[in-house]
């Protein structure tokens, strides 16, 4: 038994690597790096607190006061050494070190992560809805710069970047916890985070705060990229859609613009300017559509576009009654959107 808790103790860092990406066990990045120390640190503080308690009760069963005496009011008489007292003039101070030591190494903790060690290059104004996450990029003191996506953030490698944190409606919170802590979105207030990544990979964050019924249902990606390959993905989201070329993708952007053109925009297509919903510039080369809940296939696609309340009930997108060539042109058109 003693062998077996050994190796689970010693193994379980370990495999909190080789966990999920969503996984607080273990950080890649120097904002959250402080904070899993921190949580292991106070796990086994936990630990040892939890055991030191069941010792002690152990030895009281096992320490038996016997009858002892007792006064003339029939009343035991409480001797030296088996009231207990040692023992708490023993574990008193302990608990107050430990509570210190606890309360110290947070406020290290906070101001560690309170500001990237550099000034960041990169801001994100990142605007939770229900249920989705609305991200614009911009150059850090260029607020006309940049462009507009949802759901997927990329992140250059071992560099920090700057996240302004709001909300268009009620309260949600931020986490990417191998990239860094939670951090609310409250509303008509902004509230600061940062990320860094220091190696490349695909980190899922995830809203925690209850926002509504479809809560759960309020993923997001972060996506860590070295220097060339981030380079490659700005400067392409930042181009405007190309013009479909055949036929089907022609008549697709005309059923766009008149049935989905007043919630979203696709830049470079006149008229489509919406902003009650995602930004679908570049929708093609994102890996989830629905914040998370769907894999970016064909098919869920033409299921979302489809019948969206269908999968996400309570979702603002309403149910689409395209006949079937208008569907089909219409995905003929969003696969053009990479």
């Amino acid at each position: 038994m003693r062998r077996a808790f050994a190796i689970a103790l010693f193994t379980l860092p370990l495999a909190a690597g080789a966990a999920s990406p969503m996984t607080y066990l273990s950080s890649d990045g120097p904002a959250a790096n402080p904070i899993t120390s921190l949580g292991w640190a106070l796990l086994g503080l936990s630990i040892f607190v939890a055991a030191f308690i069941a010792f002690a009760v152990l030895i009281g069963i096992w320490w038996k006061r016997g009858d002892g005496a007792y006064d003339g009011r029939g009343w035991p008489v409480v001797t030296r050494g088996r009231n207990g007292m040692p023992w708490l003039t023993f574990g008193v101070p302990i608990s107050i070190f430990l509570l210190l030591l606890s309360a110290i190494w947070t406020f290290y903790t906070l101001g560690a992560i309170a500001a990237p060690p550099k000034k960041a290059p990169i801001t994100l104004e990142v605007t939770a809805h229900q249920w989705w996450w609305e991200v614009h990029y911009q150059r850090t003191g260029e607020p006309k710069s940049g462009f507009d996506t949802a759901n997927e953030i990329h992140v250059p490698v071992g560099v920090p970047v700057r996240v302004r944190l709001t909300t268009a409606d009620v309260i949600h919170s931020f986490w990417v916890p191998k990239l860094a802590g939670k951090t609310d979105t409250v509303p008509g207030q902004v509230n600061l985070a940062w990320l860094q990544a220091n190696q490349p990979g695909v980190y899922r964050g995830q809203c925690t705060e209850f926002c509504g019924l479809q809560h759960a249902h309020m993923a997001l990606y972060v996506i860590a990229q070295k220097g060339a390959a981030f380079s490659a993905w700005w400067n392409h989201q930042t181009q405007d859609a190309a013009a479909p070329q055949l036929q089907p993708a022609t008549r697709g952007q005309q059923v766009f613009e008149t049935r989905c053109a007043i919630c979203h925009a696709v830049r470079g297509v006149p008229g489509s300017q919406g902003n009650l919903g995602p930004d679908l510039t570049h929708v093609m080369s994102r890996r989830t559509i629905a914040a998370g809940t769907l894999t970016n296939t064909p098919g869920n696609l033409a299921a979302w576009v489809s019948d969206a309340p269908a999968l996400k009930p309570g979702t603002d997108m309403p149910k689409e009654n395209l006949n079937g060539p208008q569907l089909q042109d219409l995905l003929a058109y969003l696969k053009t959107l990479k």
